[in-house]
Order: structure tokens, then sequence, then C-alpha cells
């Protein structure tokens, strides 16, 4: 990838059991080199929980059977902060909402839900309602909420902070303007700044960009005259300096493939194009994740993953997936270089990469097996060694699921790469 990137190369991977079904309305987010996804809907509403591994091209089912594990869930959000993730909203039954906190906390440590309230319930004190279709975002040690669809209510514009270390929320009432109600919108943050794309307004979709300054606590509108149609459950991500939009639709039954990047600091629009031979993919209520150096949070205080000294190394003798460039096709109408992704063959490569994950450690710069024995017991060289793999794969968009459903169990996994 590059920041002349004007097409793309969409490839699906092949899902094989044991793996999450296919499904919509869920969710997902990456954490320390995996990727995790919870809920949604299939023909019927699902309560389940899946880590999958990228490298390995892996799937691992997770409990979500306790009690202090979420319902079924649709239109929720789940974001990662030190080692846990926080999903909040998309309960159905409006009666159970009320009595409570749309909020659970999973580990991703010791792989269990935990059971704890915010000090805001016991405090008695102010906390959000559950909804669905909504926006969240992390700010330094933050949560920020905002608008999404409450039952009998509808849309709402309301806009919330969520302490991680505090346990605290606190509703952001003198924030004035913005985008108003809001739900099934997009939003991702880039440096000190949320933007905030499309949605319902009511029964109406939108097609304006917003940001919020998490500085100066202030709404700004974005004018632009060309850019991307009036969306509705599409999805935005952090590549570089720019957001790219997937997806989404006109309406919530018309799918749509366009990619669109918004240049934030040009503050300009350009549409991705498709090289020869790749599939049109559309996509509605999908997840979107990326994964690589170009998708990672430019703020100081953004977590996704942590950084491992002399983890490049493992990248040059452990990287599971390869590119070859090559110039460019001369039906193309402006230069650029096509990307072919190939995947290796796992009967023969995942039994070696899986010893180096286990029996390997960081030594100087390069990898030993030499004195394994003092960190095998605690695990933290596997864990390690998978999320520098992680970071350092090449750039790659990876969404899953999504309507329409492609017809066959396991969840439809399609990665794409930009020349």
């Amino acid at each position: 990838m590059n920041q002349g990137s004007g097409a793309c190369l969409w490839t699906s991977v092949p899902q094989h059991c044991p793996a999450p079904c296919d499904r919509y309305k869920h969710v997902s987010c990456a954490h320390r080199g995996h990727v995790y996804v919870l809920g949604g809907r299939e023909k019927s509403l699902l309560r389940d929980f899946w880590k999958y591994n990228v490298v390995c091209d892996k799937w691992a089912e997770l409990p979500c059977d306790s009690e202090d594990a979420p319902e079924e869930l649709e239109e929720h959000t789940m974001v990662a902060y030190q080692g846990l993730l926080y999903v909040f909203g998309g309960m159905q039954d409006s009666s159970y909402t009320k009595s409570i906190m749309p909020l659970w906390v999973f580990d991703t440590v010791k792989e269990c839900w935990i059971n704890w309230k915010t000090r805001s319930e016991t405090l008695q004190g102010v906390t959000p309602a559950n909804r669905k279709g909504h926006s969240a975002v992390i700010f330094g040690s933050s949560m920020y909420v905002y608008g999404g669809y409450i039952d009998i209510r509808g849309s709402t514009k309301e806009f919330w902070k969520f302490d991680f270390d505090s346990r605290v929320w606190s509703l952001l009432s003198s924030v004035q303007g913005g985008p108003g109600p809001r739900h099934g919108h997009s939003a991702m943050t880039y440096q000190d700044s949320m933007y905030l794309y499309g949605g319902l307004q009511g029964l109406r979709e939108q097609k304006d960009l917003w940001s919020w300054s998490s500085t100066s606590q202030t709404w700004s509108c974005i004018n632009f005259h060309s850019g991307p149609s009036r969306l509705v459950g599409h999805s935005a991500v952090l590549f570089k300096d720019s957001m790219l939009i997937f997806g989404g639709g006109e309406t919530q039954s018309s799918p749509q493939s366009s990619l669109w990047r918004f240049n934030l600091t040009a503050k300009t629009w350009k549409k991705l194009g498709l090289l020869p031979g790749s599939p049109s993919l559309c996509r509605i209520h999908h997840c979107s994740i990326g994964i690589g150096q170009s998708f990672q949070p430019t703020s100081p205080n953004a977590i996704y993953l942590r950084k491992i000294p002399n983890s490049h190394n493992i990248y040059n003798q452990l990287r599971p997936f390869k590119n070859k460039c090559q110039p460019s096709r001369p039906t193309l109408q402006e230069p650029c270089i096509e990307l072919q992704t190939f995947q290796m063959d796992k009967k023969k490569y995942l039994p070696d990469l899986s010893i180096a994950v286990k029996d390997t450690k960081l030594k100087g710069t390069c990898l030993t097996q030499e004195t394994i024995s003092e960190k095998r017991n605690s695990g933290d060289l596997a864990e390690e060694t998978e999320e520098a793999m992680f970071l350092h794969m090449p750039d790659l968009l990876l969404v899953l699921g999504g309507k329409p459903l492609q017809g066959q169990h396991a969840i439809s996994v399609w990665h794409m790469t930009m020349a």
C-alpha cells in the first residue's frame, strides 16, 4: 500500500470448522494478535463469542454462557483497552434492559467474563440506557459512545464518556451542536479527533461528515462536494492519514461495494477502483478490521497493539503472507502496482509456525531456541511472538460477515490490499 493508492484487490479467505457461522449486525475488534467476534444475527439472534488467529487462519470459540456474559446482542459495540474487551448495548428485551447496565467486560488473558459494576451504578449515578446502532471509540483511558437507537424513544444524540480507570459514566451534555440524533453511522479516531459519517437520523439516511475534537470538546461539520452517498450500516477504519469507508447502503436492503478514502489532512474524498480480476464485494452491517502498521492509530494514547522490541526480525523470518508486486495491467487508468496475495500451504507451514511460536524467543536481533524454559510456563513468549507477527503483517483490510449472507455455514472473510 502507498499514499498514491488508486485501486484495490479483494481476496476471499475460505474458513474451515471450527468457525463461527455467517452473520451480520455483529461486532469485531483486534487486540494483541487476535480478532474477536461477538454475537449478531443469522436467521435468528446469536449468542456466541470467537477468537480468530489471523496468522494461522484459525478460529477458537470462547465462553459466552456464564451469568456474567451478555445475552444475544445485535448492533452493539466492542472496544479493547489494556487486555480487556468492553461490550456495550445491543440487548433486545426492553423490559429487561431497564434493570441492567448494558456493559460487559471480557478478560482476554484469563478468557473469562468479569463480574463487576461501574462506580456510577454503585453510587446510583447517571448511566446510559441500552441502545443499538451507536458508535464507540477510545481516547486515552476513556470510551466515548455516540448516538444509537433507544427502544420507544428512537434515535438519540446522547454523547457519553466512560472512564476505564474510575469506572464512571458521564454525559457530555455541555457539547453543543453536532450530528444530532443518529444511529447506524460509523466513527473512528485520528490524533485528537473523532470522525463520524452517515447513518440514520430518524428514518432518513445521511451523507454528512462530522469531527469532534477531544481537546476543545467541540463539533465541526466538514463540507465536501463529492464523496460517498447516503449510507447506513457501513464501516470506517483509519489508514495512515486517511479514513476508509466501505460498504453500507443507501437503504437497509441495498448493500454497496464502494470503497472511499477521505484524506484527513487535505479534506478530500477519492473513490478507489478495483484491479482487473478482483470481485466486487457488496456488504452491509459487516465488520472491518485494519491489520498492519498503516492501520495503527497515530495518537500516542490510543491502544491497539503493543510494540515489541526487535519484532521486525520475527516478521522477516515467519511472515505468513507474501505479496508479489509487478507492473499493473495497461487497462488501469492510472499508474499502480498490482498486489497478488498468496496463501501458504497449511499442511506444510503451520506445524513449523506453531513450533516457532511456542518454542522460540527473541535474543538480540535473531530468533533462537535457547533457554526457552524460563518463559514457557508464563506464556508470555507465545503471546508476544504472535502479536509481533500480527502487527508486522502486510497491510490488509479484513472484512468479516455482513449482509447478504454467503449461503455457507462458516463466516465470510475477505481481505483487501491496495495498489
